[in-house]
Order: structure tokens, then C-alpha cells, then sequence
């Protein structure tokens, strides 16, 4: 066998392994060869081994079909490297157990690949680390392959759901997609008890049962599954007024407070108002204390409530003032109230 022909082989193989049938015509169009030779090159490769099936008719093709009997992956370079750094990298995912899995399998892709590329995987890992988050609950991996595999087949399932109350009841849900969020998982479904779209946190979702109905696919209200996740946390996170007067140039804190330019108004040359919203009390203090400058905060209470504890807190950290300093006022002090 030429150099030519095991190099078209392998690039053939490459073609074959992606989920999808390829039509004779658009694999010699592809390896610019013709559609015998492409016969031919499907003969060899399953001289070697490799299931290739094909079908007849004008939507027929080759594909390769899964089986015990496959032989080993195939990887282009950029494919390879692609899998090593994903496998760096799901040791920080939330899936139970995925950081050992994740690492017995890089260790078994680094021992095949060529020098060339172990450097190149070797050097990024090397050149990037990964940030650490606050701990999250862990997603058992079979509760995952199970909610795929519904997915896949369309099959409506009965489970039970711990909602954020701490109420669990059982509910009938149409899976339509997994969404993975920071370090959680979302199952996107229809619910049939509601009758209408929800999302699901994957780690509240406790007994588990396939039903062996199929189900007809649904339109879902968005462009995509990812959109509606988001759409729904945003729409059940609260959001809060924010409206505080800053006594700094609006110059000075532009860009460093508010979402948008409308949320800062000057009031004159050394002072600003903040008329804002939030969702996150403790992002936005955070954002107040780091400007650096005096500030009263007008709404919402509950703003005005966490920098009180958030003051009182940082009192009691930093113990009793030392002689010659009780009574005076540090330079940045928030001060917190109407």
C-alpha cells in the first residue's frame, strides 16, 4: 500500500468517525478521488477491521457502526490535543468522580501520542491553571447518562424534585436538553403536571424512572436551551433598585459602578447619584466599598441592612482602636442610611 493511499485511508477514517452518514459522492469530493476509489478504500478499511456500513437509495452513505470490536480512535492533531486539555480541565467540572476518571484517561492518551504533541499538551498545561470555585454540589455521572439517554429516545420520565424551598414532590417531565452552568447542571423539559416549560437542578432530582412512552418533540420557547436557562435565572433571581449618592467626581467612578452610563447623574462637581439596579446585594456593596470614596446609600433596605452587618463585622475583625485613634474617622468610610 502506497504512502498515498494509507494517508487517504486515514483521512477517510477521520471523515467516518463523525456521527453522520457521508454519501459516496461527497467523500471523493472531499479526497478529490472518485467513487470507486472510494469503494475500494472502504474494502480496505474493513479488511482491518473497521464495521463500515453502507446503505442504498439517493439519502443512502457509509458510516462507521459502534461495536466492541472498533478499532482504536483516530485523532487528528488538533483533535488530540483538543481531548488532553479537555481532560485537564473536568477535574474542576461538577460530576462525582470526575477528576479520576478524567485523569486515568489523559494518562492513557498522553502514552500514544506523539512526542510532537505531548509537548504541546505538556506546555499548555503547563502555561494555564485553573481557577478554583466555591464548592458545589456533585452531579452523580450515571444520573447524567441516564437523563442523556431519555433525551436521546424522547422518553418521558417520572422523578422526584427537591425545589428550592426544600418541598420534594413527584413530577412527570418531557426531557428536551442538559444544560451545564458554572459547576451545575440544568435538565431543560416540558412538565407535564404544569404543563409547561421548567428547568430542573440535576442535584435536586432524586428517584429516577424511565417511562416508556415517546414523546412528540416540543418547540421550545427560545433560540436554544443555554438561552432559556438563562432567561429563567435571571427571571428568579431578585433584583433590587439601587440608589445611592456618591460623594466623588462622576468622572472618577464611571465605569466602575452601574451597569449602564444612565445609572450614574452628576449633582455637581464633587458628587453623583447612582440610580441602578442589582441582583446581588453583596456584589454591589463590594463595588460601593472598592469606589474609595464617601457614600450614603438611599435604597433598597436591604442594601442598607448587609453594609450595617458588613461594618459591624469588619469592626469586630479588626479588635478595639488603638490610643489616639477611637474617635477618628478613617478616610473612605462608607456611611450606610438614609
Amino acid at each position: 500500500m502506497s504512502s498515498d493511499t494509507s494517508g487517504r485511508l486515514l483521512s477517510l477514517l477521520s471523515l467516518l468517525q463523525t456521527p453522520r452518514e457521508w454519501p459516496g459522492s461527497e467523500l471523493a469530493a472531499r479526497l478529490g478521488v472518485s467513487l470507486r476509489t472510494i469503494r475500494r478504500d472502504v474494502d480496505r478499511l474493513r479488511e482491518l477491521g473497521y464495521p463500515v456500513n453502507a446503505t442504498m437509495g439517493a439519502v443512502g452513505g457509509y458510516r462507521l457502526a459502534a461495536g466492541k470490536a472498533m478499532p482504536p480512535l483516530l485523532l487528528d492533531e488538533e483533535e488530540a490535543v483538543a481531548i488532553a486539555v479537555g481532560l485537564r480541565t473536568a477535574a474542576g467540572h461538577a460530576v462525582a468522580g470526575i477528576e479520576e476518571a478524567s485523569v486515568r484517561a489523559l494518562a492513557k492518551l498522553e502514552q500514544v501520542l506523539p512526542a510532537k504533541l505531548r509537548h504541546r499538551v505538556g506546555a499548555l498545561g503547563a502555561a494555564t491553571e485553573p481557577l478554583l470555585t466555591w464548592e458545589q454540589p456533585a452531579v452523580d455521572p450515571e444520573r447524567l447518562a441516564t437523563l442523556a439517554s431519555a433525551i436521546a429516545n424522547r422518553e418521558r420520565l417520572r422523578l422526584s424534585y427537591r425545589r428550592h424551598d426544600g418541598v420534594t414532590g413527584e413530577r412527570r417531565v418531557e426531557p428536551y436538553r442538559l444544560v451545564s452552568a458554572g459547576r451545575r447542571w440544568y435538565l431543560v423539559g416540558y412538565d407535564n403536571d404544569r404543563d409547561d416549560w421548567r428547568i430542573f437542578r440535576v442535584d435536586r432530582i432524586g428517584e429516577l424512572t424511565c417511562i416508556a412512552v415517546r414523546t412528540a418533540p416540543r418547540q421550545l420557547p427560545a433560540a436554544d436551551a443555554a438561552a432559556y436557562v438563562t432567561g429563567k435565572l435571571l427571571e428568579l433571581a431578585p433584583v433590587y433598585r439601587t440608589v445611592a449618592t456618591l460623594h466623588a467626581p462622576i468622572e472618577r467612578v464611571a465605569g466602575r459602578v452601574g451597569d449602564s452610563p444612565g445609572d450614574l447623574q452628576p449633582i455637581d462637581a464633587g458628587s453623583c447619584r447612582l440610580n441602578g439596579h442589582t441582583d446581588t446585594l453583596e456584589w454591589t456593596a463590594w463595588r460601593l466599598l472598592s469606589l474609595g470614596c464617601e457614600f450614603e446609600v438611599h435604597e433598597p433596605p436591604e442594601l442598607v441592612a448587609y453594609l450595617r452587618e458588613l461594618a459591624g463585622r469588619a469592626a469586630r475583625a479588626a479588635g478595639p482602636p488603638t490610643d489616639g485613634a477611637a474617635s477618628e474617622k478613617t478616610a473612605g468610610e462608607p456611611a450606610a442610611g438614609d
